[in-house]
């Protein structure tokens, strides 16, 4: 039990990595915390559903389309909301107002749409049967939906680190008036990092029927709940410190279920408050100030 706890957690791990990437990212180069980040998965998971119920379309072409659209709303919406949060004296606390006011309308707008009955798409479009991985038995679409996110996290790796427009996000996160001061256009580089960490949020959302189960209009707060604590564990304003965040949160939250499974509800709250109490700038936040 322990050894199927300990691998299913790590494969979820890597699903919450990609959950908590988007909003990480965001963040990072913005400063600003997006609480309607669930409900854009909320959003990716619901078109995934309907293309497949629709038209028969594949999760793997809905996730494209879904990259595509995702990326296509979030530019302009960069340009609709953030650039006149940043010119508050409290960014921080304005967007959480802001963006949960958001949150509020695309859940009610997603309830007159789809209702509150609970919808999902069946793991065999993913494969059927279980598969082995380290002496655990787990289902294909978990295997699936694992493998996607990992290359959903490096694509944004080579993104920031082998990339110039990369160097330029950077650059952004560690220091945006520095970053302007340099010739860095960075509000062209901020409108691309939002619309990333907006796909990002579709695309979890794609997967979500397969690693969370059911999808509802109101999935978003406990969506927002494990990728808070996924990003806080690793490092607030550190994407990839998200990986690290996103392990530890899969492994818990399975072992949890596995031998705690009355407490599993409360495991990111739970963690949330240790990591702040204990470890407040996160287990990477040392090395990130160092940069």
């Amino acid at each position: 039990m322990l050894q199927q706890a300990i691998v299913s957690g790590l494969v979820f791990g890597l699903y919450f990595t990609l959950v908590g990437l988007g909003l990480n990212l965001i963040f990072g180069v913005m400063r600003i915390v997006n609480i309607a980040h669930g409900d854009f998965l909320m959003l990716g998971g619901y078109a995934a559903y309907w293309l497949f119920t629709l038209f028969g379309m594949s999760p793997f072409l809905a996730a494209v389309l879904v990259l595509v659209v995702f990326l296509a709303v979030g530019w302009p919406l960069y340009y609709l909301i953030v650039p006149r949060l940043q010119l508050a004296r409290d960014a921080e606390m304005l967007s959480l107002i802001l963006f949960f006011g958001l949150s509020q309308v695309i859940e009610a707008l997603a309830t007159i749409a789809f209702g509150t009955t609970e919808h999902s798409i069946p793991g065999r479009v993913l494969g059927i049967g279980p598969f082995g991985l380290l002496g655990a038995m787990l289902p294909k679409a978990w295997g699936v939906s694992a493998l996607v996110s990992a290359i959903a996290v490096g694509a944004v790796a080579l993104y920031l680190y082998r990339t110039r427009l990369g160097t330029l996000t950077r650059a952004v996160m560690v220091n945006r008036d520095e970053a302007l001061a340099s010739g860095i256009d960075t509000n062209r580089v901020s409108a691309i990092a939002f619309g990333i960490g907006i796909a990002l949020a579709g695309l979890a959302g794609v997967f979500a029927p397969f690693m969370l189960g059911s999808m509802t209009p109101s999935m978003g707060v406990d969506v927002n709940l494990a990728a808070f604590a996924v990003i806080v564990v690793g490092s607030l304003g550190n994407p990839l410190g998200t990986a690290l965040g996103g392990m530890i949160y899969g492994v818990s939250l399975l072992l949890m279920q596995t031998y705690l499974s009355s407490w599993a509800n409360l495991l990111p709250n739970l963690m949330l408050i240790l990591v702040l109490l204990v470890w407040p700038t996160g287990i990477l936040g040392r090395e990130v100030r160092r940069a």
